[in-house]
């Protein structure tokens, strides 16, 4: 298998980006959303480099799933749980019993997201490179 490990990472780096520019627009549940996918790629870069095929949107399954040599901390992976808890929510009004997403998202919860993207990105970034 050739390794998309880069491609997968600058994307994850990218999404953090777009994050931390969704807080400055006031869109907190967006902002949710691309912590989690930046966190969710840069993990699936890290499969990338091991030559592990992964599936999957869970942030902390695939964490928990790593060869144990390259398994994070608990505290990671919870963090993780709560970025995996942004993946449909942020983006379906259906999810809520009234109202919308945006209705939903703080800038405090905003900033934690991208805060735990941050350190899971952070955290591939020492295995791969």
């Amino acid at each position: 298998m050739v390794s998309r490990a880069d491609d997968w990472f600058r994307q994850a780096v990218k999404d953090l980006n777009h994050a931390k520019k969704s807080i400055e627009l006031k869109d907190y549940e967006w902002a949710c959303f691309a912590a989690h996918q930046a966190a969710e790629k840069a993990v699936k870069a890290l499969y990338q480099k091991l030559g592990i095929e992964v599936w999957g949107y869970s942030v902390s399954r695939m964490l928990m799933s790593l060869p144990v040599e390259h398994r994070p901390s608990m505290q990671l992976v919870d963090k993780a749980k709560e970025l995996d808890r942004h993946y449909i929510p942020t983006r379906y009004p259906n999810f809520h019993t009234e109202g919308a997403p945006l209705d939903y998202y703080t800038e405090n919860d905003a900033v934690r997201a991208v805060r735990y993207a941050e350190e899971i990105i952070e955290y591939c970034r020492s295995k791969i490179f």
